[in-house]
């Protein structure tokens, strides 16, 4: 793998982390939005990752594939005060776990932080390699 590709992995898998980490805001920012009755509550977003290959089955990085919604029933709280409760008192919130979204993060900020790591060693490598021809 040339200096060149493995900044290009690099790069494309810091790419797709930092997508990851502005979904988990997104979600952490939303958890406790309430929606009026009859309207969808917020749904906690997924994102989903696929590896980009060349025509040989050569890895040459990753890319988000898409953004899904988080599957499964929202989560209902009885709250007849709450100003979104339907006519029996009540709320249904964003299913949305904060314990689950923190590992999230933490797992995406070190996904980030390691191709940032590769990024830096790549670009050191480059500059040592001019280094030796001058």
């Amino acid at each position: 793998m040339s200096l060149f590709q493995a900044l290009h992995t690099a790069t494309s898998g810091a790419s797709v982390a930092r997508v990851w980490i502005d979904a988990i805001a997104d979600n952490v920012a939303n958890m406790n939005t309430t929606r009026d009755p009859g309207e969808e509550p917020f749904r906690a977003r997924q994102v989903v990752a696929e590896s980009v290959t060349d025509r040989g089955g050569v890895g040459r990085g990753v890319r988000v594939q898409r953004i899904a919604d988080k599957p499964g029933d929202p989560i209902i709280v009885f709250d007849p005060t709450n100003p979104q409760a339907d006519e029996f008192g009540i709320v249904r919130r964003a299913q949305v776990d904060l314990g689950e979204e923190m590992t999230n993060l933490l797992l995406a900020n070190r996904v980030y932080g390691m191709n940032i790591t590769v990024i830096q060693t790549a670009v050191d490598s480059y500059r040592a390699a001019l280094r030796i021809g001058a």
